[in-house]
C-alpha cells in the first residue's frame, strides 16, 4: 500500500511520464506526416488517373495523420496546465483510487506503471471520469452497471 507522501511523489512522476509519452508521440506523427509528404511527391509519374488515385490516397492519409497529431498537440496544451498537487476531488490532475483501480485523469494514453504500480491514464473525455467527477473519497458511482466506490484521491 502507497502512502500520500509517495504518491504526491508519484504525481508529478506521473505527469512526467505522460508528458514524454505525449512528446514522443507528436514527434512520431510530424515524422509520419514528412514521410508521407515527401513519398506523395515521390510517386509523381504519367500513369493518369493511377496518379491522381494514389495521390488522393495518399493525401487521405496525411489528412488522417494530421487530425491525430492534432489530437495528440491537444492532450498537450490540456497537460501544461495541470500541476500536481494534491486534489480533494476527482477533477483533471487528480489521481484516484478506486476500489477496482488506480486513475489519473489527464490524457489517456493508457496504462503505465510508477513503481510497482499500475496506474489508468484517462481522459476527462471517457466515460468512467464524467461519472465520477467532483466526486469525494468515500462516494460512490456506476459505470456499465458496476459500482466503484473511491477511496482515496490525491
Amino acid at each position: 500500500m502507497l502512502n500520500e507522501s509517495l504518491l504526491s511523489m508519484d504525481k508529478s512522476k506521473i505527469l512526467e511520464i505522460i508528458r514524454n509519452k505525449i512528446t514522443e508521440k507528436i514527434q512520431s506523427f510530424e515524422h509520419l506526416i514528412a514521410e508521407t509528404r515527401a513519398s506523395n511527391n515521390d510517386t509523381k509519374s504519367s500513369m493518369g488517373d493511377k496518379y491522381e488515385t494514389g495521390r488522393e490516397m495518399l493525401q487521405q492519409e496525411i489528412n488522417n495523420l494530421q487530425r491525430q497529431l492534432n489530437e495528440t498537440l491537444n492532450q498537450q496544451s490540456i497537460l501544461q496546465k495541470i500541476t500536481s498537487e494534491t486534489s480533494s476531488k476527482v477533477q483533471n490532475g487528480a489521481l484516484v483510487k478506486t476500489n477496482k483501480g488506480l486513475f489519473y485523469i489527464a490524457a489517456s494514453i493508457g496504462e503505465i506503471v510508477v513503481d510497482n504500480q499500475k496506474i489508468m491514464t484517462v481522459s476527462v473525455e471517457s466515460p468512467l471520469v464524467k461519472a465520477m467527477m467532483g466526486l469525494q473519497s468515500g462516494q460512490n458511482f456506476s459505470i456499465n452497471n458496476v459500482n466503484q466506490t473511491i477511496e482515496e484521491i490525491w
